[in-house]
């Protein structure tokens, strides 16, 4: 598949663990086309991680940098873009997103308690990772289906399975 400058990137959603950054890196190397993903966007412009900005500035803080960041990458990239997992708590960023292919890649809570791990770049899952991320899933769980054109379900699936999926849902251009 290739796709062009110009079009729309690709949009990856789904809670921490569903694999939004490995399978956006994947797919993007498969079509040899850019991959950018929005957390990262966001550490450029703020010049700290993300991590540092929940801690120094707060979530609200956070969140206004990531629908910024998000807004120009869907207005001037193309290729794969990987959303952070709350970004669809935006609305501005959800009625964005309805111009875009999106495919959330679901995942259930014992997987992506079993991905995460304790991973301390993930502030909102610091502490209770099962609990929290279930409260996570119950949130957003209903965003991730209002802005998805594809579901795939990653659960049980290794990483190549689920580009696969990804590239049989999204087609040829």
């Amino acid at each position: 598949m290739t796709r062009g400058a110009g079009e729309r990137p690709v949009v990856l959603v789904g809670a921490p663990g569903a694999g939004k950054s490995t399978v956006g890196r994947r797919l993007a190397r498969r079509w040899g086309v850019d991959f950018h993903d929005s957390d990262q966007l966001v550490e450029t412009v703020a010049g700290k991680t993300v991590a540092d900005i929940f801690v120094d500035d707060g979530e609200p803080a956070f969140r206004s940098l990531e629908r910024d960041a998000i807004a120009q990458a869907l207005d001037t990239t193309s290729g794969v873009l990987a959303l952070g997992g709350g970004a669809v708590l935006d609305a501005a960023t959800r009625e964005r997103l309805a111009a875009s292919p999106v495919v959330w890649l679901r995942v259930g809570v014992p997987e992506a308690t079993r991905r995460v791990g304790l991973n301390a770049s993930r502030p909102l899952l610091l502490g209770n990772v099962r609990g929290t991320l279930i409260t996570l899933l119950d949130q957003r769980t209903p965003l991730y289906d209002e802005v998805a054109t594809w579901t795939v379900d990653t659960d049980g699936l290794t990483i190549d399975e689920v580009v696969d999926r990804v590239a049989a849902a999204v087609g040829p251009s």
